[in-house]
């Protein structure tokens, strides 16, 4: 593993949990099902999230008055956006990036459980 990716053990853990929670749901569930897997998951490894968090977008000298929520901040540094599509587009890159610049954190895993296999992207902003 090369030793620069940021916060490289703390993403491997929750990639590590999102594939646990794929090899036992598989594909086709709504991706709020996968989430809920995902909060059981996190608190029975004592690993510290929250879930649906809100962030603010400022424009000029105002607080928009609609913002973003991420799915799972995890480690109070990590975005978990999790997804139950058929495939990951650029467009959900994008969406994560900006979900980045907003909570002004440095990492984004972008995970897909829609597909037979655990799809998984790292944004780094």
């Amino acid at each position: 593993m090369d030793d620069r990716l940021i916060y490289r053990e703390e993403a491997y853990r929750i990639i590590g949990l999102c594939m646990e929670v794929h090899g036992i749901l598989g594909k086709g569930h709504s991706e709020v099902i996968y989430k809920d897997a995902l909060e059981y998951e996190f608190s029975i490894n004592q690993i510290p999230f929250s879930r649906e968090k809100s962030y603010k977008i400022k424009y000029k000298d105002i607080i928009l008055p609609r913002g973003y929520n991420a799915d799972f901040v995890v480690y109070d540094k990590i975005i978990l956006e999790s997804k139950a599509i058929e495939s990951l587009t650029n467009s959900h890159v994008k969406q994560t990036l900006n979900y980045l610049a907003a909570s002004k954190l440095k990492l984004g895993l972008l995970v897909n459980f829609g597909e037979d296999s655990l799809a998984h992207k790292r944004v780094v902003l």
